[in-house]
């Protein structure tokens, strides 16, 4: 970790420089709550510096798929839904791990920013995304429309660099009768010195998934990673014939290209949480797997000189799922926790990364 405290010792200390931490996973990181506690967390330990809020997805704009709460989708088209979980994609996949298409006509995505007590200063938004048709989108941004003041077509770039600072706008794509546009992200941005803390996550995501998606190496390289925080793996371990060794390849293969962008880049790996299986209506067995996926952590933060935060213990380690459920901390079905759950979770790894960060200081 020491690296990477040494530079965020640095930025805080000369005002130069961006922190980008990278959050990757599965559902847990889709719903958004815990990456959220999070980054306003360190945010709020922060308040001198602009917010930057980072990659996004706008998940709602397909129907059925579940949004973060920091932020608000509208989008009243109909969209084509990809996600890494699929065996077969349509579309290329990026870092998100999921792609929303548009097709046959005008579609409008709007973003509205809705975490109050965060002022995120975007000034710059870049679309990823790519067309076969060379549809370009724009953005209409107080009834005005924008189009991007550059375009990097190599990259599926739209780059909007604007005047003012905004908390909403709306993504526009100009689609004719038989065109397509595939949208792969979204960042939100500025020039500021600072901290950022970018949050991918879909549904039912495991490592595989992410090694499957074809530019993701291409996309991260725009963050930067200073540090990614690994919290892939409960849909690894969720079956009977969990492979500990398939397992930690996978992971292994995975950091390799990340390595690619950032050799120095720091790996903090968040063990899963204790979780049961159902077996029949109101009726669960624990999932033993989480004390095999554990070790495969502590093993990977060995290989990579990483850090695990070990989350399987803090909570109390095998079983403890049912008393998180009890106290209206977890969902019935003892995987996913509830939203007060999340925040805990999320207060919980601030508080031992602050805690890190504090003993190398001293």
């Amino acid at each position: 970790m020491n690296g990477f405290f040494r530079k965020w010792k640095r930025v805080v200390e000369t005002r130069q420089g961006n922190i980008n931490i990278v959050h990757i996973g599965g559902s847990h990181v889709q719903a958004g709550t815990m990456s959220n506690t999070i980054r306003t967390n360190i945010l709020h330990a922060y308040p001198s510096f602009v917010s930057n809020r980072g990659m996004i997805f706008p998940y709602s704009a397909a129907a059925r798929c579940n949004n973060p709460r920091d932020y608000i989708v509208h989008c009243p088209q109909k969209v084509i839904l990809t996600r890494n979980i699929y065996k077969e994609h349509t579309y290329p996949l990026g870092l998100c791990g999921i792609a929303i298409t548009a097709a046959d006509s005008l579609t409008e995505v709007q973003i509205v920013m809705n975490e109050s007590s965060i002022d995120y200063a975007t000034n710059r938004i870049v679309i990823l995304g790519h067309s076969n048709d060379q549809v370009v989108p724009l953005l209409s941004i107080g009834g005005r429309e924008v189009y991007p003041s550059y375009v990097a077509l190599s990259s599926d770039r739209y780059v909007f660099n604007l005047s003012t600072t905004v908390d909403s706008f709306t993504v526009v794509i100009p689609c004719k009768p038989g065109e397509q546009f595939t949208l792969t992200g979204i960042y939100l941005g500025n020039r500021q010195p600072g901290f950022s803390f970018h949050s991918i996550g879909v549904n039912g995501a495991s490592v595989p998934d992410y090694l499957r998606c074809e530019n993701f190496t291409r996309d991260l390289r725009m963050l930067h990673p200073d540090m990614v925080v690994f919290g892939i793996g409960i849909n690894d371990a969720n079956g009977p014939d969990f492979d500990t060794v398939a397992f930690r390849n996978n992971y292994l293969a995975l950091i390799d290209s990340i390595r690619t962008i950032n050799p120095d880049c720091t790996f903090v790996f968040i063990t899963n949480n204790d979780s049961f299986h159902k077996i029949r209506r109101n009726r669960y067995r624990v999932n033993t797997n989480g004390r095999l996926a554990r070790e495969v952590f502590y093993r990977l933060a060995d290989d990579t000189d990483g850090a695990v935060w070990d989350q399987f213990e803090v909570m109390g380690g095998l079983k403890s799922m049912e008393r998180w459920f009890k106290n209206k901390l977890a969902q019935k079905d003892r995987v996913h926790f509830t939203y007060a759950g999340y925040q805990l979770v999320g207060n919980l790894f601030t508080n031992a990364l602050f805690k890190a960060y504090s003993d190398y200081s001293e």
